[in-house]
């Protein structure tokens, strides 16, 4: 195995030495020889050496000059990756690079590259260095004028950051060029560019001083239409902003630009938002419900960026959740908003244990934000954005509304136009409200995902109710002690007639109205004036991301799932009573047991609930994930096992509760048109999730209301609902549908991206014979990211049982997909590994070939710093 390069670390942070003020590029635009000339305004810093170190990544140099003389051979060396000039000046002085890049061979899609023969650039985390020679890091801010000049007939769209400043035609060519100033200073993660033959669909935005904006979503021809919904969500989301956090958008021109080859979901780029175009372009004809909310996230995200971003940026890539994290809790929060709270919570809080809890539990554990890394790429993680957004959360919880938009506000005061940290960040908020968050700062530093552990006792005759709370931290990689941290917990104490009960005091531990602060490693609340026995409703609306165990009977989950006022913890009780009865049946192996009474009437009393809104009943009705079950189970992990115990139980479910689901699946039958409002969407979620409850339990009548509502359906969410049912039940009709539906969209890529995620999903045997003989299907492209992770992503993440086969076949495949990709994306191998995060959790046998397949891969010879950064951790 190759050594891996010396790490970075954040105690090792100086500000740099020479400061770049202003960037004028001249790019001139070619198939394999764009020509990038760089004029940069450089400013030593005090005591600045008389050497300067610009970097580079696979860059052709082509000429130097300082202070606009040619530079002799002697004073600079020039390397792909490293161009070093000595004996610079000690005051300001400018330095014009000229470098050579092939956008059409950058198959790694950083830098500037071609997507369907539209360029495009993607410069974060450091791709600006394979465009010109730069201090690329984010605490470098620079003003940006961009010249770009290409061929009329290939690229009569160019665009840029900032505000157009000027554009004509190159005499006697058939060439033209634009220019784009952005006034507002960046780093250099920030560039972007685009230019192609595009079509686009246009609107303006009034801010709320006036201004009127320019909005444009540029994509290919014919797919105008499919970003109208994208328009919508952009000016919701610009007006949100101003109501919800009084920030308002600061140029003339806002553009997105939807590519189809994109490493990434999307870019928050200064006024040029280059996007994956899936989340761009939506119609009922091609996008399902999640889909369209999945738009609606993703433009608000990177909209949100503008501030939390851009406008105050990282100071360094340890930083990086300071951007994201908060940006995640914005669009949360948004959504939040525009949709159902309760059921956007309850879909975040999955997401979070679903891909963040898994890495916290594993050997790609880090902290919030990390103290090491070898490659920043690899930590563009559901630690940094989903964990970041719950740190986020927790601040706002534990400072109040009021509290937290006074920190909030100071922040964005006081740190506009700068490169801050989390230190800035939280300093804010003890400068506002008053509060020593120096404990609170443990969530930043330490990694893994905390256990609360609860127990109560009621004293009837003196009216008291004693809870006992305790934390623990397990030890994580580089992390074997952990420190007590300041843990949230937002509680109710149910009364029998389901309401909560009031309390006349409560010592032992701050309690600010319904917040609980567990600050000690154990301590014990003695409420008093309680007057009958609670059943304790704890980390209402999931308050802090951490495990809570606790000595609850079936009985009072079952209370809690009939009367709990917190929808989420209503929903928490239901996942609580089907893991118990998950977990016993895996390890019963494939003896068959009875599902629990008490779930039965869990799921019975939501589902007959008229007030309750479809979205969270269907939530309910969705039980625990094999991942879920296996994440819970922890070791010596048998994916069979749980395959077969989920099976049964949703068998189990229906015979009980047939009648019931039949019944509202017909209620929920409409003649009505698509619309994808939020009750339209979850009344479909809710007839597609009966569906595919009734489709597992075997059901004849269900298979071919299945079938017939795949053939009939007029939109993308029934029609995949019902396709989805028959693949997950590996059912034989699902081969003719399949084929069908590859039929009738063979010329859309996006909804092909369906069609091969439901094929790799197939819990069969021979599925993955089926995704091998796919890698040669037409529909499916290796250099685009998406295709890849629709087809090898999904087998190797979502279908537990076909990639953990006792035979080690899946793991073979990954590995072998893995090396020979990494030769053309690295990002994009590296991120597939993940799929292996969790293998010492798994039986022996199974364990033991994991490892042979992730140790293969560590001794390939040839293998990118990325993909050798995770396959060593993951190893360790």
């Amino acid at each position: 195995m190759k050594a891996a390069e010396a790490p970075f670390r954040l105690v090792d942070y100086t500000p740099p030495s020479f400061r770049i003020d202003k960037v004028d590029l001249d790019v001139r635009l070619d198939k394999s020889a764009t020509r990038i000339a760089a004029r940069l305004a450089i400013r030593p810093e005090p005591g600045a050496p008389t050497t300067l170190e610009l970097i580079g990544d696979e860059l052709q140099f082509s000429g130097l000059k300082l202070n606009g003389v040619v530079l002799a051979p002697g004073r600079f060396t020039a390397t792909p990756s490293l161009l070093t000039v000595i004996d610079v000046p000690s005051g300001p002085f400018t330095l014009e690079v000229e470098t050579i890049v092939d956008p059409s061979a950058n198959t790694k899609l950083m830098g500037l590259y071609r997507s369907s023969g539209t360029y495009c650039t993607q410069c974060e985390a450091e791709g600006f260095r394979r465009i010109t020679y730069f201090l690329d890091r984010p605490d470098v801010l620079a003003v940006y004028t961009t010249r770009i000049e290409a061929r009329k007939d290939e690229a009569p769209i160019l665009l840029g950051n900032g505000n157009p400043a000027g554009h004509g035609d190159i005499p006697g060519t058939n060439r033209h060029f634009a220019i784009w100033h952005d006034p507002f200073p960046k780093p250099s993660y920030l560039f972007a560019l685009v230019a192609g033959d595009l079509g686009s669909i246009r609107d303006s935005f009034t801010t709320q001083s006036g201004r009127v904006v320019d909005l444009r979503i540029y994509c290919e021809h014919g797919k105008e239409a499919r970003c109208l919904y994208a328009m919508d969500a952009l000016k919701r989301s610009m007006r949100w902003d101003e109501t919800a956090f009084g920030l308002e958008y600061d140029l003339d021109v806002f553009n997105i630009v939807a590519v189809s080859d994109f490493n990434m979901g999307a870019m928050e780029n200064k006024g040029l938002n280059v996007f994956n175009d899936k989340y761009v372009l939506a119609d009922p004809n091609t996008a399902t419900d999640i889909d369209y909310a999945n738009v609606e996230g993703v433009i608000a995200h990177e909209y949100f960026h503008n501030w939390t971003g851009n406008r105050i940026t990282c100071r360094d890539w340890f930083q990086l959740c300071l951007k994201e994290g908060l940006t995640v809790f914005r669009d949360q929060e948004f959504s939040s908003d525009m949709r159902s709270r309760s059921v956007k919570r309850i879909a975040d809080v999955r997401t979070l244990q679903a891909r963040q809890f898994p890495e916290d539990g594993g050997p790609l554990a880090h902290p919030v934000r990390p103290e090491i890394y070898h490659e920043i790429s690899n930590f563009y993680t559901p630690t940094v954005y989903e964990k970041g957004a719950e740190v986020v959360r927790m601040l706002k919880t534990i400072l109040g509304e009021d509290g937290f938009s006074r920190g909030i506000d100071l922040y964005f005061k006081r740190h506009d136009g700068d490169a801050a940290t989390i230190e800035d960040f939280l300093a804010c908020f003890e400068e506002a409200t008053g509060t020593d968050l120096r404990q609170f700062k443990l969530w930043y530093a330490q990694a893994g995902t905390p256990q609360v552990t609860a127990k109560g006792q009621y004293d009837p005759a003196k009216r008291r109710y004693r809870l006992t709370l305790a934390q623990s931290l397990s030890p994580t990689p580089g992390q074997p002690v952990k420190r007590p941290m300041h843990i949230p917990i937002r509680f109710g104490l149910i009364g029998p007639n389901g309401g909560d009960l009031d309390y006349s005091a409560a010592t032992g531990s701050r309690v600010d109205g319904d917040v609980i602060h567990l600050t000690e490693a154990s301590q014990t609340v003695v409420f008093e004036g309680v007057t009958a026995r609670p059943v304790p409703s704890l980390l209402r609306g999931f308050s802090a991301p951490a495990r809570l165990a606790i000595d609850i009977s079936a009985e009072d989950l079952l209370f809690q799932v009939r009367a709990d006022s917190d929808p989420f913890n209503r929903w928490q009780a239901a996942q609580t009573l089907a893991m118990r009865n998950l977990v016993a049946g895996a390890a019963n192996g494939s003896t068959t047991e009875p599902a629990d009474p008490a779930l039965v009437d869990a799921l019975g009393v939501v589902i007959d609930d008229q007030r309750l809104e479809p979205a969270f009943r269907a939530q309910v009705l969705q039980l625990p994930s094999e991942a879920d079950i296996a994440r819970e189970i922890g070791e010596n992990v048998d994916p069979d096992a749980i395959a077969i115990a989920r099976r049964q139980l949703r068998q189990a479910i229906v015979a009980s509760l047939g009648p019931k689901l039949l019944a509202i699946h017909a209620a929920l039958a409409t003649e009505s048109g698509f619309t994808p409002d939020a009750s339209s969407a979850g009344s479909r979620s809710l007839r597609n999730t009966i569906l595919d409850l009734m489709v597992a339990s075997g059901s004849r009548a269900a298979i071919g209301a299945a079938v017939w509502q795949f053939e009939t359906a007029d939109n993308m969410t029934d029609r995949l609902g019902a396709l989805a049912a028959l693949c997950h039940a590996a059912l034989p009709e699902r081969k003719a549908a399949l084929d069908m539906f590859h039929d009738a969209y063979q010329h859309d890529p996006l909804v092909l991206d369906k069609w091969l995620t439901l094929e790799a999903s197939v819990p069969s045997p021979e599925t993955l014979d089926r995704v091998k003989a796919l890698l040669a299907h037409p529909s499916f492209a290796v250099s685009n990211p998406n295709r890849v992770r629709a087809l090898v992503g999904s087998f190797s993440s979502a279908n537990q049982t076909q990639f953990n086969r006792p035979d080690g076949a899946g793991y073979d495949f990954l590995a072998d997909f893995v090396l020979d990709l990494d030769q053309r994306n690295p990002q994009t191998a590296a991120r597939l590994l993940i799929a292996f995060r969790s293998w010492r959790s798994l039986e022996p046998l199974r364990r033991a070939k994991a490892e042979r397949a992730l140790e293969r891969i560590a001794a390939a010879s040839r293998l990118s710093p990325d993909t050798r950064d995770i396959v060593t951790r993951t190893l360790a």
